[in-house]
């Protein structure tokens, strides 16, 4: 038995909650992980987990076995990073995701001009507005906008954004303004799933914060949709503002109760603490966060 691969196996199995999750994740035959689960637990002489058909939980020995697996697996990963160079060049494969707009408007331009810098370090970007879990996604680094609800995780903030209202003026001209959220009742509405509740919206009046029920005649998962829907008079639609910046410019699009926007939102570079940063993530932020901080505050400031 490869104990380490069968550590791995179980850290899956329990960060994924189920063996066949853990099978797909894996991309491993769903009797492989059940049989080095079992192997595992037969050379420990102890069960690690109680398997029942709707779920798995630890035992007491699987919970303390857990936390000596992934100590063990960290000081791996890190040797393994120490002989391929990682802590003597930048070099390596670089995991990154960012939101699916911010990303390919902001994040990506700047990994273009990176990868011509360091010759040695090769990128994967991941585009999506899901957030992804960086120690079960192997991710390096990840861009979030929002406040972080992960406390674990190291943060560099690189700017913010505002969560903005909008319609074209073709819609604006036949149904009017809204002056006040309240308003908005009155509206159809298109709701981007991503952005929170798709039957309320947040606002601030004065210095408290106010939830105002929507109506929602389309509800889409993409700011692109709801942009679009927008552009084609279905109503009023709320996105994060650089999503709309060139719709603004060009006037397609008017961004209406201003005064009544939430507090904006932080837009973060965040990695999981570790003793020591690979030089390829050490390279990687001091090239970005500069730059990322530049583009928003010229942009969106």
């Amino acid at each position: 038995m490869d104990r380490i691969d069968a550590m791995n196996v179980f850290v899956t199995v329990v960060e994924t909650g189920s063996l066949s999750a853990a099978s797909r994740k894996l991309r491993m035959p769903l009797p492989t992980v059940s049989r080095k689960v079992s192997d595992l637990e037969t050379h420990l002489k102890a069960r690690l987990l109680n398997r029942t058909t709707r779920q798995l939980t630890l035992t007491d020995a699987g919970s303390a076995y857990l936390g000596a697996c992934k100590r063990i697996l960290d000081d791996v990963h890190e040797a393994e990073r120490g002989a391929a160079g990682e802590y003597s060049e930048p070099k390596g494969d670089l995991m990154i995701s960012a939101p699916l707009m911010f990303g390919r408007l902001h994040v990506l331009p700047v990994i273009n001009d990176f990868l011509q810098q360091y010759r040695q370090v090769d990128v994967r970007l991941l585009l999506g507005d899901r957030v992804d879990n960086l120690l079960q996604e192997h991710l390096d680094l990840a861009v979030r906008i929002g406040e972080l609800a992960d406390s674990t995780l190291v943060a560099t903030r690189v700017g913010a954004t505002r969560r903005v209202l909008c319609g074209s003026p073709a819609y604006f001209a036949k149904h009017g303004e809204p002056k006040t959220p309240q308003e908005l009742h009155a509206h159809p509405c298109i709701a981007f799933d991503a952005m929170g509740s798709t039957q309320e919206w947040l606002f601030k009046s004065g210095t408290a914060s106010v939830l105002v029920p929507i109506q929602p005649r389309l509800i889409v998962n993409t700011a692109e949709a709801a942009i679009d829907a927008a552009l084609a008079g279905v109503g009023v639609t709320r996105v994060l503002c650089y999503q709309i910046q060139r719709a603004l410019q060009e006037r397609t699009l008017v961004r209406v109760l201003g005064r009544f926007e939430p507090d904006p939102a932080p837009i973060n570079l965040v990695y999981t603490a570790q003793r020591r940063l690979p030089l390829k993530l050490r390279a990687f932020l001091d090239f970005a966060s500069p730059r990322l901080r530049a583009q928003i505050e010229s942009k969106y400031s």
